[in-house]
């Protein structure tokens, strides 16, 4: 599974083990609620749920986009 987390500093890719979109609104607040930087919620979320970074192309499908300034899970095109 790949996810975008999209944030006015950027976007980070990260791969995991697949899951439902209700448990990725879960990882999600749970991340929220632990950092204080929001920079730093792409390395809370790998350290908390187990992802990697990984280089972004256009040809990766994503699965989910984590949208940290309106605090959106949702998927592509949706």
């Amino acid at each position: 599974m790949i996810i975008e987390i999209d944030g006015y500093w950027g976007s980070v890719y990260l791969s995991g083990k697949k899951c439902s979109k209700q448990r990725m609104r879960e990882m999600y607040r749970q991340t929220k609620d632990g950092v204080t930087d929001i920079q730093d919620f792409p390395d809370m979320f790998c350290r908390l749920h187990r992802f990697d970074r990984i280089p972004g192309s256009d040809e990766m499908s994503i699965d989910f986009v984590l949208d940290t300034d309106t605090d959106r899970v949702y998927t592509p095109f949706e």
